[in-house]
């Protein structure tokens, strides 16, 4: 089955799955995305600032094309999927929208480097597995939007794999400081790697892959990583102990996220830019 575009789309169930996919990924690239804004300026030195500015810009680009795709499904404009939904219909990662540290942007950001590179390299390789799938998958727009984003995330991934490696093979207290931020992320990266409750029919479909194969490519990725860098990867599976993004559960953290992503926005929502 070849769908090519959404108005060849008959089966409304196949429609409903296809858009909560698509949530799945859009909101994904769109959290991750604004935590990657709020590192602008404070960068290890000025070389990433400019690079993690770049894939910053990238991974939005990403989130609107997905956001695009339900736009032609009849679920509302970009810039309201964006920026006008509730934090209850959001259906990202609860990782994804965690704050990168202590303090806020304006008022003394005390981030931590090691929970970012942590977080965006487990991301990046979950996300290099999707898309690998996803480019077969039966809806053609998703597939070709796919093959769009790979070229991207290619670098985005060898970028924080770099970082990721040597950090963590790096001095003690560097090693240390990862060690503790790769716990932390294990243990509430669950929903990342889950396709929520439609995910069987997603796979029934042929959407995307099947979860289990999905998150199995996943540690095969991620254990070739800590094997380089000379660590151990976590014993036992990833979990969720924060809540489960993909059934719509967020933290007060999603809440700061939205209100600031949307602020402009939301002063005026009829305004033409």
């Amino acid at each position: 089955m070849s769908i090519k575009s959404a108005g060849e789309i008959t089966d409304q169930t196949y429609k409903k799955v296809l858009a909560e996919l698509l949530y799945q990924l859009g909101d994904d690239d769109f959290v991750l995305s604004f935590r990657g804004s709020e590192w602008l300026g404070l960068c290890p030195h000025i070389e990433e600032d400019v690079a993690y500015s770049s894939i910053t810009q990238n991974t939005m680009g990403h989130a609107t094309m997905y956001y695009k795709l339900l736009e032609e499904l009849g679920e509302g404009t970009a810039d309201e999927l964006a920026h006008a939904r509730p934090k209850e219909e959001r259906k990202n990662a609860v990782i994804l929208e965690e704050k990168n540290g202590e303090g806020g942007y304006m008022d003394e950001p005390r981030y931590d480097w090691a929970f970012t590179v942590v977080r965006n390299y487990l991301y990046e390789a979950a996300k290099k597995v999707r898309l690998d799938s996803l480019k077969q998958s039966s809806y053609s727009p998703l597939a070709n939007v796919a093959k769009s984003i790979s070229r991207e995330q290619y670098f985005h991934l060898k970028h924080w794999e770099v970082w990721f490696t040597q950090l963590l093979s790096s001095t003690p207290e560097a090693a240390e400081r990862m060690n503790i931020q790769v716990e932390r992320v294990w243990q509430d990266f669950g929903d990342v790697l889950s396709l929520g409750p439609s995910g069987e029919k997603m796979t029934e479909f042929k959407l995307i892959g099947d979860e289990k194969t999905l998150a199995e490519q996943w540690t095969k990725q991620v254990e070739a990583s800590f094997e380089k860098a000379g660590a151990k990867i976590p014993e036992g599976a990833t979990g969720s102990v924060s809540g489960n993004g993909r059934e719509g559960f967020h933290t007060d953290d999603l809440t700061q996220a939205l209100d600031t992503l949307g602020e402009v926005y939301n002063l005026d929502r009829a305004a033409t830019w």
